[in-house]
């Protein structure tokens, strides 16, 4: 198998289950012509974290990691009027661009983009008493990740879920060795959930026009 017959099978799916729309096409569009990275989640991934919002019923989300707003729209739209999002960016840039796609998709009354490193913003909204957040996805920075992982159980309840992006590294994530820090942050972030006793979850490796990936979901449970 190859990157071509993935890329290949998830425009079959996207087509038929995650049809492109005006707001998600100028998202992308308006990202790219910024220079931002494309590192934005797929379109049946951006549909799957919409599924999740939706199955678990949450009202109140935590982002962390906000890049051009393409997962923060996906986010956003599953969420019941009255319903609002939290996104963390760290790059004033990105924060810009993700402003503007938000406000395009007719989102702005809903999503608050913060600008600004996460570890400096969460101890902000755990002193504003925000949250607890039904919802927390962390798609950012990777050896940050046991740091976010401590805030996102500081911000949840009972019933939360806690949602980290790209978690299998193209592989590396098995090997004890690598000297990659984004490994080595992954790594302690999923040996941290299996540790810690409020939390179940389990790890999904993924296929597809993002390559070889996967992602982590946890559960806190008390």
């Amino acid at each position: 198998m190859s990157l071509e017959q993935w890329t290949k099978v998830d425009d079959y799916f996207n087509g038929l289950l995650a049809p492109s729309d005006p707001a998600l096409d100028a998202a992308l569009e308006h990202s790219e012509a910024a220079g931002l990275p494309p590192h934005q989640v797929a379109p049946n991934q951006g549909k799957l974290l919409h599924l999740l919002v939706r199955i678990q019923g949450a009202r109140t989300i935590l982002e962390i990691g906000t890049l051009g707003g393409y997962s923060t729209i996906w986010l956003a739209r599953a969420l019941p009027e009255g319903g609002r999002l939290v996104s963390l960016e760290a790059d004033p840039r990105c924060a810009e661009v993700a402003r503007e796609n938000v406000e395009r998709a007719g989102l702005g009354k809903v999503v608050e983009i913060r600008t600004g490193k996460a570890l400096e913003s969460l101890p902000r909204l755990a002193e504003e008493g925000d949250g607890p957040f039904d919802v927390v996805f962390i798609d950012a920075d990777k050896p940050g990740n046991p740091d976010y992982l401590a805030w996102a159980l500081r911000l949840t309840r009972p019933g939360s879920l806690i949602i980290g992006d790209n978690v299998v590294r193209d592989g590396e994530v098995a090997d004890p060795a690598s000297t990659d820090p984004r490994v080595q942050g992954v790594r302690r972030f999923t040996e941290l959930i299996a540790e810690e006793p409020r939390l179940t979850a389990t790890a999904v490796q993924t296929v597809g026009e993002k390559g070889y990936d996967g992602f982590a979901l946890a559960l806190v449970t008390e």
